[in-house]
């Protein structure tokens, strides 16, 4: 039987990162994956000559540069710049909300004081603490906003009705009193050239790969086999839903080629009336700005999780966290498992927030700082902590 240093259960960007680190630190790392491809949810699929982001449209944006350095030492990175449209029936408005999105609302809004001013007016509706989303989000951006461009979209991707959901899902929406589209504030942002799944090939290389494997349908094998495990799947499956099982969203995507070089002139649009089913469609060729006479779409369409379907978005709220902290609890515990990643630490994480994560995993687990050195010039190294 080999033996491996680490058995990593999962390929997503936090094992990803991890297995980089320590197979460059010379430690021989086994990753076992249920899917049949390595890359947790950024994988893309060649469909028509387009890289499709098949589990949902991934954009990378950070303001860290230590892990913008990173990711850019395995690959280059091109300039796209995330500019989505909200579709109301039939009705256009600038994303993230902004003095396009103001002055195509209200007519006789020119001026970021005039957008300043409708909004507070709106605003004043919400007296005291707002006791749910809605008037959280009300509180926030207006009773017009709200209705057309927050409402639908939020009670399709939780599938209940703002009034029913807690006022902390929106701690904040983006205003901008600029005409500006860039929906991120990140210093650093795009899209790496060639798809994601050059950068997925980058970070496993050197690691041994199981795909189709089940973890913990084997795991006397893999835990015989590897001196500690990296365990990046979901925390309550590890100990087979002992206290009951966490409850997320998920999704369910609807792929089509078109036969048009430009479906929808953008990568993404959101439909935030309630009554299309779905949330998004996605242009995939947008994001490297393709040029091929077909393109690809892909709608949205949230859903309750069920066992067997991928857990997206965990469900925040107080019955789940207590659970969760059950089973954190019994993880801590644990003298050969190490627990890492979104579906581990039941958290919805950026991608560089992912990698944050790991890298403080490394300089633990590891005893290694990540460093980007003048004299390394486009590449990582080491150095003992």
């Amino acid at each position: 039987m080999e033996h491996y240093d680490y058995v990593i259960v999962g390929s997503g960007l936090f094992a990803g990162t991890f297995a980089y680190a320590a197979t460059t630190r010379g430690k021989r790392c086994l990753v076992v994956e249920k899917r049949p491809n390595l890359g947790g949810n950024i994988y893309c699929e060649k469909i028509e000559d387009i890289n499709v982001h098949k589990y949902g449209a991934h954009i990378f944006h950070t303001s860290n540069k230590r892990v913008w350095d990173f990711v850019n030492s395995l690959v280059s990175f091109n300039r796209y710049t995330n500019s989505p449209v909200a579709n109301y029936k039939g009705e256009m408005y600038n994303m993230p909300f902004n003095m396009n999105t103001f002055s195509k609302m209200w007519s006789d809004v020119r001026t970021p004081e005039e957008a300043k001013k409708r909004i507070a007016e709106q605003r004043a509706i919400i007296k005291g603490e707002p006791k749910n989303l809605e008037e959280q989000a009300i509180s926030l951006v207006g009773e017009d906003i709200y209705k057309k461009l927050v409402k639908g979209y939020t009670e399709k991707q939780w599938g209940r009705d703002c009034k029913d959901l807690p006022a902390f899902i929106i701690n904040r929406l983006p205003v901008r009193y600029t005409y500006d589209n860039n929906y991120f504030n990140d210093l650093y942002q795009g899209i790496p050239i060639g798809g994601y799944n050059i950068l997925i090939d980058a970070l496993f290389e050197g690691c041994d790969v199981e795909l189709n494997t089940d973890y913990n349908e084997n795991r006397e094998r893999f835990n015989a086999m590897g001196d500690k495990i990296l365990y990046t799947g979901t925390l309550d499956s590890f100990y087979n839903y002992r206290y009951g099982k966490l409850e997320y969203r998920s999704l369910r995507f609807d792929t089509e080629v078109k036969d048009t070089d430009n479906y929808q002139g953008v990568a993404v649009v959101n439909y935030t009336d309630r009554e299309t089913p779905y949330t998004r469609i996605i242009e995939h060729k947008h994001f490297e700005f393709g040029t091929q006479e077909k393109t690809v779409i892909t709608r949205e369409y949230p859903t309750t999780w069920e066992e067997g379907m991928e857990p997206y978005y965990p469900i925040n709220d107080d019955k789940n966290h207590t659970l969760y902290q059950k089973y954190a609890d019994m993880a801590a515990n644990e003298e050969k498992v190490i627990f890492g990643g979104r579906l581990a630490e039941y958290k919805y994480y950026d991608m560089d927030k992912v990698i944050e994560s790991a890298f403080a995993l490394i300089e633990k687990e590891l005893n290694w700082e990540m460093n980007y050195g003048k004299e390394c010039k486009s590449q990582y190294y080491y150095a003992s902590v």
